[in-house]
């Protein structure tokens, strides 16, 4: 959403270690490719920022954080709320008019985003990890099971049309734009999640590259530390911390999809 909207010049990005460890959590490792210091804070440790916002904080440590440079303070960090935020707050500070004027939860369709954020974000964002972190075999085969239940509900959609609310990107789409990114990588294979791979769905798998094609969004996408984050950090789920090689995808084959436009 900040590459999408033109942010980039007035909202800084800093990027923690891929490797979660514990109990440090989320830590800065400039040294590592794709990774910075905190340069706002000069932080060694996610949980030391929070720690800035709220002494008395005993809560999770997670990404994103909306940071707020002038109160020193976390705004907030729930990313359905930020991106909601990136969308209609910063209108001033967008790099063009056209930028300013994109509106990815239109009033129009605020009811169809909604209704739509509600079964993806159970189903599709969520259970990919309600499958890989079950703790029982019921628990896996319904979380799964609802997963490609709502995939092809997806696919479904995407057979009549450019975006899941019709022919314009919508919030919807950006939210589950980085779930479908990481699903052959990591999904498939580290969270079980195999009955089929995302490039096997022709109009899901066409549409997540067109959302990757669009400007802004691929330099976004960090294949290794999408790959090694998921792979190293889990050791209950990977015990030895090997990062498999996973599949070859081509993000930047056509995607003919502006023809539905």
């Amino acid at each position: 959403m900040r590459g999408l909207k033109g942010l980039d010049d007035v909202i800084s990005v800093n990027i923690v270690d891929w490797h979660r460890t514990q109990p440090k959590g989320w830590a800065f490792s400039p040294e590592k490719a794709g990774c910075t210091p905190d340069t706002v804070n000069g932080c060694q440790a996610l949980s030391e920022i929070y720690k800035m916002a709220n002494p008395d904080y005993e809560g999770a440590w997670t990404v994103p954080v909306l940071w707020d440079t002038q109160r020193r303070t976390i705004v907030n960090n729930e990313s359905s709320e930020i991106i909601r935020m990136l969308n209609s707050e910063f209108n001033a500070f967008c790099r063009t008019s056209e930028q300013r004027q994109l509106d990815f939860y239109p009033e129009e369709l605020k009811g169809e985003i909604e209704e739509l954020n509600a079964w993806i974000y159970p189903n599709i964002n969520n259970g990919v990890y309600r499958s890989g972190f079950a703790q029982s075999q019921a628990a896996y085969d319904e979380a799964v099971m609802a997963l490609f239940d709502n995939l092809d509900k997806a696919e479904s959609i995407l057979a009549g049309s450019r975006f899941l609310a019709g022919s314009k990107m919508t919030e919807a789409d950006i939210r589950l734009f980085p779930t479908l990114v990481r699903f052959d990588w990591v999904y498939h294979g580290h969270f079980k999640c195999n009955k089929k791979m995302l490039k096997e769905y022709p109009n899901l798998w066409a549409y997540t590259r067109d959302i990757y094609q669009t400007p802004g969004v691929a330099d976004t996408v960090n294949k290794e530390h999408i790959r090694r984050g998921y792979h190293e950090s889990h050791q209950s789920i990977e015990q030895f911390a090997i990062t498999s090689i996973g599949p070859d995808l081509d993000f930047m084959e056509p995607h003919q999809r502006e023809t539905f436009a």
